[in-house]
């Protein structure tokens, strides 16, 4: 009877959906590396963040929309597009909050890519990376803009 009991449930199990869980995320045309990195994501990460600007000022983000490097914005590899978070440096103290619009670093060893302001507030310009702690406030829909 036991048996038969685990093997009802382990098939119950395998049959259940492979989407994220939660109900902040739209799953469709993920593929399923991504789905499995935003359901593992980690709500607090520290490692080395770089920024970008001039190169891609005006041009199209991940999610769509035009990237301004003299706005606050940040991209991650794995974290749902639109997920807010907050960025401190681990050198000096300050601290931003800001939205992940973006995907990268492309850069082995890194976690984030942020703009060129937010750079500037954190206070690393003149370094060009900084070792950052990164914490999830609001997970993002992953929400596309066309």
């Amino acid at each position: 009877m036991k048996f038969k009991i685990l093997l009802l449930a382990f098939v119950l199990i395998s049959c259940s959906s492979n989407v994220a869980h939660g109900d902040y995320i739209d799953s469709t045309g993920m593929t399923r590396k991504e789905i499995e990195a935003i359901r593992y994501h980690p709500p607090v990460q520290v490692g080395v963040a770089s920024y970008y600007g001039k190169a891609f000022h005006k041009k199209r983000t991940a999610n769509g929309e035009i990237f301004d490097m003299y706005k606050v914005s940040a991209a991650h590899k794995t974290y749902p597009l639109g997920t807010v978070v907050k960025v401190t440096n681990l050198k000096n103290g300050r601290s931003i909050r800001l939205k992940i619009n973006d995907r990268g670093p492309f850069v082995k060893g890194r976690v984030l890519d942020l703009s060129y302001e937010a750079a500037k507030r954190l206070g690393f310009l003149s370094s060009g990376t900084t070792k950052v702690r990164i914490e999830v406030l609001k997970l993002g829909n992953n929400q596309f803009y066309r």
